[in-house]
């Protein structure tokens, strides 16, 4: 049995025999493991688009000279795991290098490091906005991020303290009349509490102020310009009316420089939604949940009884271009096979009580998400700052490239309905235009419809 537990096949080799073992490995996407004579030596980890490829490459007699790496003499067991999307397939290296080697290791193997954050320093005296990838336990409610990089997270600090008159120097500060200052507090652009111009009440209440902005993403500020604006209108004091409302324009400008995933560390919580690599006949897609500090999943949710939503937005609504939208469902064709023949509830969906209750779709994403929910938090900061850098590495890449959704809570409660219709959008594969004999000769037909015409193009 294999000393990694994350994997679920495993088989003896011998490089005599090296083709006959590779035919039991699949073809598809997945981690690996491979384990040397010695049970000192430590396993060698990867992932790869094609398990079996990859390993004819390691482990087939190489072709002549050549400088590729070759471990069939140094392997006697191999362990894979087949994973269904890149991000499944990152998460389970991650933890099968920490298993193998330890958490550090694996965080210098996979080049994990803690992304920036910026912080509110609420413990000084006369607390300050300021940039850092260092986490703190005891300061993780007022830790904002986590951002692409250092610089998005400058940028955003710095349009921030343009908005308050608080302190942008890291000197420990001992109040004096005698106090040189600096630029700043002579552009009053800071309350210059180094030279006593400012109380410590009055400083604190401007600094609460600018983690209230943090904390809202600049709604509570925009609130209160807002308002002014508002009363001086009432005033009939437009020039006031006009400057307040510029600076609630700015203010809400501000807060859209972060990105929708950036918030207090300590309320972290996002659904990450992944379509799966190889798609079956039941539309599905793969659940992930960050939550407590923690990267869980995968779990499958089935999509079945859910209209496509992409053949719907491309084609239309009409019924005389998509007919099987006035087609019967079945109300166990959602539970189970389409015929609706299997009665048996999927692993992830719960066991309705009696056989004619129909699940929804909406209730099988809660169940998952509450399933996931339910696991333990990251003990260690350490940890912490690896799930978050492994959340950052799948979230900020071009858009093209970020095959996945992730929703965050409304108010407190996630966006089933919106999960659903999102998740809708991924299973369903892309149209392939298939060209007509009589397109291909530039014909058209004049008798057909241009719905029914472009619904043959796409579909067909």
């Amino acid at each position: 049995m294999s000393v990694l537990p994350v994997f679920e096949h495993e088989v003896s080799f011998a490089p005599e025999s090296a083709a006959e073992t590779l035919r039991e490995v699949p073809t598809r996407a997945g981690v690996v493991a491979l384990f040397g004579h010695s049970s000192n030596d430590r396993p060698f980890l990867m992932q790869s688009a094609n398990l079996r490829r990859r390993l004819q490459r390691l482990l087939l007699p190489p072709e002549g000279q050549t400088k590729r790496l070759n471990l069939r003499d140094r392997v006697a067991r191999v362990a894979w795991r087949e994973t269904q999307s890149e991000l499944e397939s990152l998460l389970l290296l991650y933890r099968a290098m920490r298993t193998a080697f330890g958490a550090d290791e694996a965080r210098r193997k996979l080049r994990l490091s803690p992304p920036f954050t910026v912080r509110y320093a609420v413990e000084n005296r006369f607390p300050r906005i300021y940039v850092t990838n260092h986490l703190r336990r005891r300061s993780l409610h007022t830790t904002f991020g986590p951002f692409a990089s250092r610089l998005d997270a400058e940028r955003y600090r710095e349009a921030v303290e343009d908005l308050f008159v608080v302190r942008r120097c890291f000197l420990e500060l001992h109040p004096s009349q005698d106090d040189p200052g600096c630029i700043y507090g002579e552009m009053h652009k800071c309350l210059a509490p180094c030279q006593q111009r400012c109380t410590d009440a009055e400083y604190h209440a401007e600094a609460e102020r600018s983690l209230a902005f943090l904390k809202t993403r600049g709604e509570s500020l925009a609130a209160e310009h807002e308002s002014a604006r508002d009363a001086a209108s009432a005033d009939m004091l437009f020039e006031e009316a006009a400057a307040a409302h510029a600076r609630a324009t700015k203010a809400k400008s501000t807060g859209a420089i972060a990105d929708a995933l950036v918030g207090p560390l300590d309320a972290l919580r996002a659904v990450l939604l992944v379509p799966l690599r190889v798609p079956g006949e039941t539309p599905e897609v793969q659940v992930f949940v960050f939550a407590d500090g923690c990267l869980r999943g995968p779990e499958r949710v089935s999509l079945l009884g859910v209209r496509l939503a992409r053949k719907q937005a491309e084609v239309g609504s009409s019924l005389f271009a998509q007919p099987h939208m006035v087609s019967a469902v079945s109300l166990d064709a959602s539970r189970g096979g389409a015929s609706g023949e299997d009665t048996a509830p999927a692993a992830n969906s719960p066991e309705p009580t009696h056989p004619s209750i129909q699940v929804t779709p909406e209730e099988r994403m809660a169940a998952a998400i509450a399933r996931l929910e339910e696991g333990p938090g990251a003990q260690e900061t350490a940890t912490l700052g690896d799930y978050l850098a492994l959340l950052r590495r799948w979230y900020y890449r071009p858009e093209k490239q970020r095959n996945g959704l992730l929703f965050q809570p409304d108010r407190g409660a996630w966006p089933l309905r919106r999960m659903v219709h999102g998740a809708a959008k991924l299973a369903t594969p892309e149209p392939v235009r298939v060209e007509t004999p009589a397109a291909a000769a530039g014909a058209t037909d004049t008798t057909a419809p241009p719905e029914a015409t472009l619904t043959a193009e796409r579909f067909s």
